[in-house]
């Protein structure tokens, strides 16, 4: 099969497509309603170019309800409109994998704001490329297939994260290898990004979306979290 050269893409839909392996989708109208509406979001850490080589943080105690992973079966979260109190299981081991569907507590960080949130990779839905004429990312993307991988994040702690933005999500291919990523700018319907309203603080959930890319000849088939502590290779995964 022919060597796909994994990257991070970035579109402008819009705008002109910004650096060589770079690419930023962004409406114009609704990034300005965006923010017009809502304070800016603490930015997430950018991506590496590789697969790091520092050692991740890890846990190991069995959770309640879970295991030693840190996993909970279902992706059982607190509801969006908050309720009893979210209780964070112990922090899922570096190389964790996971059925889609599964949670996973996991450390998270957006700048200087630091919390635990329950993260479950919900669905990985298989898209036509014809979704994508709308980001003009031109001959970058020709052969590729869009996939939209879904999760969830529920706030398990006791930080307010109001604001900030989970995005350290990568689609991975049948081998384990990363998919190509597109990094999301402004609204685009087939893959909602949104960060965190104001309020969410624990037991609060949210609904989010990362965009992957595939050669038709083969599939984006898991998801890794790669977020601090973690790193690309050894997040959390799921399959």
């Amino acid at each position: 099969m022919k060597t796909i050269r994994n990257s991070r893409t970035m579109a402008l839909a819009g705008l002109a497509v910004v650096g060589a392996l770079t690419m930023t989708a962004c409406n114009d109208d609704a990034a300005s309603s965006d923010s017009a509406s809502t304070p800016p979001a603490t930015r997430a850490p950018a991506a590496p170019t590789g697969a790091p080589t520092t050692p991740a943080a890890s846990g190991s105690a069995a959770a309640p309800g879970g295991d030693a992973t840190g996993a909970v079966p279902g992706g059982s979260t607190a509801g969006s409109t908050g309720g009893a109190p979210a209780q964070a299981g112990p922090t899922a081991a570096p190389g964790t994998t996971l059925k889609i569907g599964d949670a996973a507590t996991v450390p998270f960080t957006s700048g200087s704001t630091k919390g635990t949130v329950s993260l479950a990779v919900t669905s990985i839905d298989k898209g036509d490329p014809a979704d994508l004429a709308p980001l003009k990312l031109g001959d970058k993307v020709t052969g590729m297939v869009p996939y939209y991988v879904r999760f969830k994040v529920t706030n398990t702690g006791s930080t307010d994260l109001s604001f900030a933005s989970l995005t350290q999500v990568k689609g991975t291919l049948p081998d384990g290898s990363e998919a190509s990523e597109v990094m999301l700018i402004g609204t685009f319907d087939k893959c909602p990004h949104p960060s965190f309203p104001k309020g969410f603080t624990n037991g609060q959930s949210i609904t989010s979306c990362v965009l992957a890319l595939a050669p038709t000849a083969t599939k984006v088939a898991g998801a890794e979290y790669w977020g601090e502590p973690y790193t690309l290779g050894k997040g959390v995964n799921w399959k």
